[in-house]
């Protein structure tokens, strides 16, 4: 999973993006509303987590500029204000959940994957894609009845195959899902990642499409 993170607070921030990225997900963080508002259109996200007070404008302002434009991408607001009138205010302008600081990090990532697999329309919390079993709660991988040794990285491509349904998934999806904006992998790891992956699951589960990316077959 890729996650939008907003927060102005440099302490709240970084420790949010260290244990999000500790549970498997890919956090870009940002601290200003003026970054914030074009966003969404540089990069692919399965959630935001929005902060309301931020140094340069209103996370209302930077939520309500977002479905103007037509995004859909679910956004968990994460604020300090513990007020009925602002949480129906803020759910009512387009906001998909609400979390009062502080928040307890296993909450926040039960929180995201469930925004996640409703967004996705699916019913729990694992994806079935013929012998191939994802949780995304354990973040744990089941070919058949066997259980997948399965390093961080190898789930976190392997979720965004599947999230696909068989379809394509370019090479640049895959490596804003695994690093973000600030790390610049080296130009083969997405390949290695690919190799281990299907000596693991099987080479002809994760196809090749040229020009394109891979795809998870059934």
């Amino acid at each position: 999973m890729r996650v939008l993170l907003v927060e102005d607070d440099p302490v709240l921030g970084d420790g949010l993006r260290a244990g999000l990225e500790i549970e498997g997900i890919q956090a870009d963080w940002l601290t200003g509303a003026q970054d914030a508002v074009p966003a969404l259109e540089a990069g692919t996200f399965d959630a935001v987590i929005l902060d309301l007070g931020l140094p340069d404008g209103s996370g209302h302002d930077v939520l309500a500029a977002w479905r103007r434009e037509g995004h859909r991408v679910p956004v968990l607001i994460l604020t300090a204000h513990d007020t009925k009138a602002n949480c129906l205010d803020t759910l009512n302008g387009g906001a998909d959940d609400y979390v009062v600081k502080p928040v307890d990090l296993d909450e926040l990532v039960a929180r995201l994957t469930a925004l996640k697999r409703r967004f996705a329309g699916q019913a729990c919390n694992r994806v079935v894609v013929g012998p191939l079993t994802l949780d995304l709660t354990t973040r744990t991988g089941i070919l058949a009845d066997r259980p997948l040794d399965l390093s961080n990285h190898e789930f976190i491509v392997l979720e965004a195959l599947a999230d696909r349904e068989e379809q394509p998934v370019s090479r640049a999806t895959l490596e804003e899902r695994l690093y973000g904006w600030e790390d610049s992998p080296e130009s083969n790891a997405l390949e290695v990642l690919i190799h281990k992956i299907r000596s693991k699951i099987g080479r002809d589960r994760i196809k090749t499409v040229r020009g394109i990316g891979w795809r998870l077959a059934p």
